[in-house]
């Protein structure tokens, strides 16, 4: 019995081509271009598909996802991935889903939250699940960015602090101590950036 030659069309062969799913390379690809991640971040989150899936799921929730795509894909490899290995779970087990994790990232994206009170809001979630931003809210875990605030705080710590003050104005990278002490005496909550900004304009550095 001889077989016939198949003929395909060319739209035939294009409609193929179109439907095919995107190969590991290709979406490594496009997370280096698009959101600026390492060639070894984007290898780690293509080396499963459901790692890539996650991610993905991840980007759906920030409203910029060409800001904070990178800064999401620390939060996956680093903070989640990082947590799911210690505890020998795989991410079909995680207790933060995507979803849950992406409301975080886009929460620090957008102010609401430092970085710090983001990890704490992480463990809150991973112990009692939730709603990421509603939790913010319930529990008072707002970034502060009314500078009247902020500088209460700051010239309180300056004015604690006479010494430190010369050795920042003389070394001026000893800003980090004031920052410090400010974030610690404010629970995290004071905006980093702010709080800089007022320490070297205080301090004529």
């Amino acid at each position: 019995m001889t077989l016939l030659p198949l003929e395909f069309s060319e739209s035939y062969v294009a409609g193929l081509k179109a439907n095919l799913p995107e190969l590991p390379d290709q979406k490594k690809a496009r997370f280096i271009a698009d959101f600026g991640l390492s060639p070894y971040d984007a290898g780690v989150l293509v080396a499963e598909r459901e790692s890539a899936d996650f991610y993905e799921t991840v980007l759906a929730k920030l409203k910029d996802k060409v800001r904070d795509g990178k800064l999401a894909a620390n939060w996956v490899i680093n903070e989640l991935f990082g947590r799911l290995n210690k505890e020998g779970r795989d991410i079909s087990a995680s207790p933060v889903s995507a979803e849950q994790l992406g409301t975080i990232v886009d929460l620090i994206g957008e102010g609401t939250i430092s970085g710090k009170i983001a990890k704490d809001l992480f463990e809150i979630v991973w112990q009692e699940g939730g709603d990421p931003r509603a939790l913010v809210e319930a529990r008072g875990m707002k970034q502060v960015t009314d500078l009247g605030a902020i500088e209460k705080v700051v010239d309180d710590i300056i004015a604690a602090n006479p010494d430190k003050v010369e050795q920042a104005r003389a070394k001026p990278q000893l800003i980090g101590w004031f920052v410090g002490q400010v974030m610690k005496s404010s629970g995290g909550k004071a905006n980093p950036q702010a709080v800089n900004d007022l320490l070297k304009a205080k301090l004529g550095i």
